[in-house]
């Protein structure tokens, strides 16, 4: 679809009051230099939308637009756009928007730590829309041989939890937890197994237990009737806990369980603080360490290898204009395991 050929208006849910989402109609913008005009087919509902959604700010013209696991093709390009990206094109964004090439941390090759790149549905509007403007430098390449509706999630949840599993040094063969298994926790349990770990599910109640084990799981951990970090000090400890929970009790609570030498990877970026002994860290040589999640060329490795091991997420979808139910499942936990929104373009 080119430029001459947009409609010239598009539908969106947008955030203008704390907590709710309205349907509105807006013109179709344009896009400026180094943007591409997305016509979303699919956008997940993260975690991370809650503080975008629960936060807005009504003097904001026009509301943002929340969303930021977004897939779609593009339908017109600005100047400057490298002639790799092509009208037509199945492309993705995720949360981090594209960087800026220019700051330290570009210059250095690590974009995704960019400190001057939008953020999807927080300082630009997102993807619960027919349409969306992005930085080219955000764009992730999307295979046409796997659905929009699958490969949304897989833009935040799936390179959050691919990443950290590739930097937690653990070996095939190792044992690594997984801490919460939910939007998150559900694609680090299949990945973690199709690396080669030994894995361990680590969540509360035995409803999810099955569930755990059918993703990949060797073993399942109920917190409410077991002590995680003892349970696995006894399986011999593990090389690396993954926490994708930002809650400080579940954390430090698993602490017991990971073996010297071994790496705890934070993903939840919450504000609580965590209290954890020096002598626990000194002692056995251990680490602690966050993981952001990743550049669009690492988004595109953890598509393909999702693509290649049959790693893809659980989803729940529903259309655009029922927005604020999918939002409301995904908060209160009855989504498994994603929620996803989906478009239906003219």
């Amino acid at each position: 679809m080119g430029a001459n050929t947009l409609k010239p208006t598009y539908r969106a849910m947008q955030a203008r009051i704390p907590g709710k989402l309205e349907l509105i109609e807006r013109p179709t913008p344009h896009p400026g230099g180094g943007e591409v005009l997305i016509q979303v087919e699919a956008c997940g509902v993260c975690g991370a939308d809650v503080s975008d959604i629960e936060s807005a700010d009504p003097t904001l013209h026009p509301p943002r637009v929340p969303g930021h696991e977004v897939v779609g093709r593009i339908a017109a390009a600005g100047p400057a756009v490298p002639s790799f990206w092509k009208i037509g094109q199945r492309v993705g964004v995720g949360r981090l928007g594209g960087h800026c090439g220019h700051c330290d941390p570009c210059r250095r090759g690590r974009f995704n730590l960019c400190r001057d790149q939008p953020v999807l549905g927080a300082s630009c509007d997102g993807g619960y829309a027919e349409m969306m403007i992005a930085r080219s430098t955000g764009l992730v390449a999307i295979p046409e041989d796997l659905d929009p509706e699958e490969a949304a999630p897989i833009l935040c949840a799936g390179i959050a939890t691919f990443n950290a599993l590739g930097k937690c040094g653990a070996q095939p063969g190792d044992l690594v937890a997984v801490l919460g298994i939910g939007g998150l926790g559900h694609m680090a349990l299949q990945y973690a197994r199709r690396m080669g770990f030994k894995v361990a599910a680590v969540g509360r109640g035995q409803d999810i237990a099955d569930d755990a084990l059918n993703l990949g799981a060797h073993f399942y951990i109920d917190t409410d009737r077991q002590d995680a970090g003892r349970e696995l000090d006894r399986l011999g400890g593990a090389t690396a806990i993954i926490a994708t929970t930002s809650d400080p009790e579940a954390v430090s609570g698993i602490l017991e369980g990971l073996a010297p030498h071994g790496r705890m990877m934070l993903l939840g970026a919450g504000k609580n603080v965590l209290r954890i002994p020096a002598s626990f860290l000194v002692g056995g040589e251990r680490d602690i360490r966050g993981s952001l999640t990743g550049s669009p060329r690492e988004n595109e490795q953890a598509l393909s290898f999702s693509v290649l091991t049959n790693a893809l997420p659980r989803i729940e979808t529903l259309p655009m204009e029922q927005a604020n139910e999918a939002y409301q499942r995904m908060k209160s936990g009855a989504a498994k395991f994603r929620m996803v929104l989906t478009m239906n373009p003219s």
